[in-house]
């Protein structure tokens, strides 16, 4: 039987791991694949390339309830882009969030660490604000 190609085939083809196609069949993203008499999973050209769209989707950092949606919408020839703008704009703004949360943080750090010695003294800046000690923790000026 061949109609299609075995799951090792299916990964090397869409850049997904076998474990992560087993994991979006798991979860609903795929259909279940053509099982053969010897239980194989055999995965169709339209599966590959839904398996595809999955990894570029993931690398962009969607959450899997997002890729759904997005899967759903590329599925449904007749979807408005305005929803699957809105989703883009949405993911857009958790990333800038999150991208302002790292430059603060960062910016923490480097300040703490600017305050630290980094000599055989036992005091430490940084040990302090992660303990909580002084007035609260040490934000970067």
């Amino acid at each position: 039987m061949s109609a299609g190609v075995t799951i090792h085939e299916a990964a090397a083809q869409s850049g997904a791991s076998a474990k992560m196609i087993r994991n979006y069949e798991a979860i609903g993203l795929i259909e279940p694949p053509i099982r053969a008499d010897n239980n194989y999973r055999y995965y169709t050209p339209r599966m590959i390339h839904e398996l595809s769209f999955i990894r570029r989707a993931r690398e962009l950092g969607f959450s899997v309830q997002d890729i759904r949606s997005l899967l759903a919408l590329w599925r449904d020839r007749s979807r408005p882009s305005a929803d699957v703008k809105a989703i883009a704009l949405a993911h857009i703004a958790a990333l800038d969030a999150k991208a302002e949360a790292l430059r603060a943080m960062s910016a923490t750090l480097r300040h703490l660490a600017g305050a630290c010695h980094g000599d055989d003294r036992p005091d430490c800046p940084i040990l302090d604000d992660l303990a909580g000690v002084g007035q609260g923790p040490t934000r970067a000026p």
